[in-house]
């Protein structure tokens, strides 16, 4: 019995009556169209068409036509309603790929890597709140890190989503309540970086659909409260061979790093201005990106030292594939699809260029005065979006790793938005201005 087979049945047997087809538009957003299962057989065979030019970032309305092909690795049933769901990719009349479709560039990204001989796997660290409602920013709770106040609202409802997580088969290594009053997080276990892109997005539809179901407010705004710490989703990273090793490891190493991982932190490092505008997307991503609120703001790397950039988590003996990097940069509300390609390509070129990796800086570097951290080379991420696009719009390695279509797309959108986002006078204009002058 073939996949497409398999599927069927076990649809039939489940008595499953609508399936859902999932598609990601250019910033992230997840798409879907839901289709009576009498429907599946020929969606499978065929795909199912949709007008592209509705699609945000998707065609022009002269070449509109596109279709989507679901991917059969991705069926799962949601635990809710009766309804099952795939994840879809884009795919232009006579079959060949959307140029763009994010996860396509993500599978562009994956077949460089795998040129090379590699496989890049991830474990993304989700952090989000839970709000009392979508209208305002009151907290579920007032705890804080790793904290249990009953009665929690919170953390009732984050376990009934790990649970529905896990019945959609999408592995879960821990989570917690994070550092500021009603955020949440969740670990999801180190996957294929396109299995892994796949379940963030899963991830956030299932934290806002059980949010929704109890009355709350989920969000993966970047940084929602201005006097708390924001939201990041840490990406931990390694390189897997063909024969199945980890590609990081090095048992000669000081830190058990290889020289192919110290090449890829070179990449990210070198990189970092360039990719930032993709991993940290939106206005309010650099609201987050402040010292003082634990998220990184200089470009920088060490062993364990969680105010860099990159962090090296500690080596446990006997856990050589658990060797990996850790980069703190992106946010939870990125397209984890082009995240993840532009990461992949920074630290593919860092290896193949033999960049020089800088020394670590082992210090508080958010505590370091300007000075000293000039005389230590060490340069920071963008402060704004506008800032962020104005670095990528020059950047080769960003062009080729999204594709002219989503790089061009990407950045006429974001430019859009900071133009919408600087024509405004907000509030704390008000409040420090209007009295005085």
């Amino acid at each position: 019995m073939g996949d497409a087979e398999r599927v069927l049945e076990e649809i039939k047997k489940r008595g499953i009556r609508f399936v859902q087809l999932w598609f990601t538009d250019l910033l992230g957003n997840l798409k879907s169209i839901e289709i009576p299962t009498s429907e599946l057989p020929g969606a499978l065979q065929e795909g199912l068409g949709f007008d592209g030019s509705s699609i945000h970032g998707f065609a022009r309305i002269d070449e509109s036509d596109m279709l989507i092909q679901p991917d059969l690795n991705t069926f799962s049933f949601l635990p809710w309603d009766n309804v099952a769901r795939l994840i879809c990719d884009v795919i232009q009349p006579d079959g060949s790929p959307y140029a763009g479709d994010p996860r396509w560039a993500l599978k562009r990204a994956l077949a460089l890597a795998s040129k090379n001989g590699f496989s890049l796997f991830v474990g993304p660290e989700v952090e989000y709140f839970y709000f009392q409602s979508a209208s305002g920013t009151e907290p579920v709770d007032q705890g804080g890190y790793f904290d249990l106040v009953p009665p929690d609202a919170g953390s009732a409802i984050r376990r009934e989503t790990v649970l529905a997580l896990q019945e959609m088969g999408i592995s879960v290594e821990a989570a917690h309540h994070e550092v500021a009053h009603g955020q949440q997080e969740i670990d999801l276990r180190f996957r294929d970086a396109l299995t892994i892109a796949d379940n963030v997005m899963t991830t956030r539809f299932v934290v806002k659909e059980i949010a929704r179901r109890h009355g709350i407010h989920a969000t993966f705004m970047p940084k929602p409260l201005s006097d708390q710490n924001g939201s990041g989703m840490h990406l931990h990273q390694s390189l897997v061979r063909e024969d199945g090793t980890n590609a990081f490891f090095d048992k000669d190493d000081p830190l058990f790093l290889s020289s192919v991982a110290k090449g890829y932190i070179a990449g990210l490092m070198r990189h970092a201005k360039e990719v930032t505008g993709v991993c940290a997307q939106w206005v309010n991503s650099y609201k987050r990106l402040v010292p003082g609120y634990e998220a990184p703001v200089y470009i920088t790397w060490a062993h364990r030292n969680r105010s860099n950039m990159v962090r090296v988590p500690m080596y446990k003996p006997g856990k050589e594939m658990a060797t990996r990097i850790e980069f703190r940069a992106p946010d939870p509300a990125c397209n984890p699809y082009l995240a993840f390609a532009v990461l992949i390509n920074a630290g593919l070129a860092g290896i193949e260029n033999n960049y020089p990796v800088p020394e670590p800086i082992d210090g508080d570097v958010y505590s370091m005065s300007a000075e000293k951290r000039k005389e230590l080379g060490i340069e920071s991420l963008p402060g704004s979006l506008n800032e962020a696009i104005e670095v990528m719009e020059e950047s080769t390695l960003v062009r080729q790793a999204l594709g002219d279509h989503i790089f061009e797309k990407f950045i006429q959108n974001k430019k859009i938005e900071w133009d919408a986002y600087r024509s405004q006078v907000h509030r704390y204009e008000l409040d420090r201005y209007l009295t005085i002058l």
